[in-house]
């Protein structure tokens, strides 16, 4: 009985498909009403946050995060870069979607929010193929969503160039994923020491230390560190005793 939930557990999370390209197969639509195909949408160096808009954790300060580095950011909103925020509760409507970016264009506060910040509601099979698509995996529980909070920075030609975890972001690493997603690079996530250093907790819906492995790790280091030394140590004797 315990082994089936671990597994559900363990397929929660971000799963990184860096060089991955979005698929044209997705029809989402935003939310002035229209009906659109994603991967045409991205022309230029997009950054996708992916939420549901009646969220009542994680996914509030994940936008207001993304509101905040966009405001921080010294790129140019709709021309450096654009922001596609997707929900993947099929149940939320286009209207929602527009409340919703009508609050946080106010947040934002400068760049192009008409053209380069849009809000995205689809129905549950597109839906379950883009998180596939992407590696990101969702879990519900009751009436509500378990699930990590990441962004994920596509190339123009919409290739998954880089990943961004948390909530909180900084302006200079939300530039360098712009940088090299415009030039059709992508790279180890900033945080990669996370997959090492760190695990993905689902409830908590944070990453926790991984107290194990970086102990281990400490361990290793150390006893590699005193082997080199008595090994340097011990070649310096022979050499003395060699000399005399």
């Amino acid at each position: 009985m315990i082994m089936p939930q671990a597994k559900a557990e363990e397929a929660l999370g971000v799963f990184e498909k860096l060089d991955k390209f979005i698929s044209k197969d997705f029809y989402f639509t935003n939310e002035k009403g229209e009906h659109v195909n994603l991967r045409q949408e991205i022309d230029k160096p997009t950054v996708i946050a992916l939420v549901y808009y009646e969220c009542p954790g994680i996914c509030t300060p994940l936008l207001n995060g993304v509101a905040e580095v966009m405001n921080r950011s010294d790129m140019e909103l709709g021309t450096d870069y654009q922001v596609f925020i997707i929900s993947f509760s099929h149940k939320e409507t286009p209207q929602l979607a527009a409340k919703k970016k009508k609050n946080y264009v106010e947040l934002v506060g400068k760049g192009d929010t008409e053209n380069g910040f849009h809000f995205f509601t689809g129905d549950s099979l597109t839906i379950a193929g883009f998180l596939d698509n992407v590696g990101y995996k969702v879990k519900f529980d009751g009436e509500e969503y378990i699930h990590p909070a990441t962004l994920i920075v596509s190339t123009p030609h919409g290739k998954i160039a880089r990943y961004l975890h948390g909530t909180y972001f900084l302006p200079f690493n939300l530039k360098m994923a712009v940088i090299e997603a415009s030039q059709e690079k992508s790279g180890p996530t900033i945080n990669k020491l996370m997959k090492f250093c760190f695990s993905y907790d689902p409830e908590g819906q944070t990453y926790v230390m991984n107290i194990t492995r970086i102990t281990g790790f400490i361990i290793l280091t150390i006893a590699l560190s005193i082997l080199a030394y008595l090994i340097a140590t011990n070649k310096r004797r022979k050499t003395i005793i060699i000399g005399n």
